[in-house]
């Protein structure tokens, strides 16, 4: 009995100390990735829409300089109508693409001006050339990524402005960029926007802040096009329960009044 209180005694004390030491190494290990801390996003309450002009700049960012690398494969020109440009102007810019449709009459393929049902073109015939012409890494579609990566439009925000050189310590293979709040702090892609990389047709100033907050604004956009119509519809069912909330605790003080407040009295039977 007491050799196996002992041996009970010394397994308890082998895990506090593995739990212990586990502990210590956890305190003590270096963690290159960083939380993106969360911004004053102009959407980002309850109440608050997109901001329309920031989309439609963050659309010239994604096609003067993202859309050399990344592919938007569920977007479509005809979702820009009426968001960022109006149909004349989305259509002109669908002509600017070719594309390949067919066959004709004579059985062959052809290239034609885009039209508004097709989707953005991809800058790779596929993932094969893509990692090709990018060591080896295949650009992520860039039609979800607000929604598809933790933290959103935080994230994509910090993690373009966030290049930087890498720590004592830490060696980069070539080809590859040392950015904090990627994970691994590894990335591929080297550093995409700078200052006046472009110029806005708005005459807005293109700094690299500038630049990030208008193509994050237009990604948050392209992941979730109900954003706003989300938001009139949450407003307007808001108001319609805090009415029938009202009525009902009326109806049910009407209904229950009497039932609530009624006594019941018993009477004994006459022996």
């Amino acid at each position: 009995m007491a050799s196996s209180i002992v041996k009970v005694g010394a397994a308890l004390a082998g895990g506090g100390l593995l739990g212990v030491g586990y502990k210590l190494d956890q305190e003590v290990k270096a963690d290159l990735t960083l939380h993106a801390p969360s911004l004053p996003w102009s959407h980002a309450g309850a109440l608050d829409s997109l901001d329309h002009g920031s989309i439609r700049r963050g659309y010239e960012v994604y096609k003067q300089v993202c859309a050399a690398c990344h592919s938007m494969q569920y977007l479509a020109y005809r979702n820009l109508v009426g968001v960022t440009h109006t149909e004349d102007e989305s259509k002109a810019l669908a002509e600017e693409e070719q594309f390949l449709d067919g066959p004709a009459e004579d059985g062959e393929m052809f290239m034609r001006p885009g039209k508004l049902s097709d989707y953005f073109p991809k800058p790779f015939a596929n993932d094969a050339a893509a990692a090709y012409a990018n060591n080896g890494a295949i650009p992520p579609d860039l039609s979800f990524i607000a929604l598809g990566r933790h933290g959103g439009e935080n994230y994509i925000y910090h993690l373009l402005n966030g290049y930087c050189d890498a720590p004592a310590g830490v060696n980069m293979q070539e080809g590859q960029h040392f950015n904090p709040y990627y994970p691994g702090g590894a990335i591929g892609m080297a550093a995409p926007l700078y200052n006046e990389i472009i110029e806005y047709e708005d005459g807005t100033p293109a700094t690299q802040s500038q630049l990030t907050k208008d193509v994050c604004t237009f990604l948050v956009w392209a992941a979730s096009p109900e954003h706003d119509m989300r938001k009139k519809m949450w407003i307007k069912v808001a108001g319609v329960f805090s009415g029938m909330i009202i009525f009902s605790y009326y109806m049910k003080r009407h209904k229950w009044s009497m039932i609530k407040t009624r006594r019941l009295v018993y009477t004994p039977r006459p022996s």
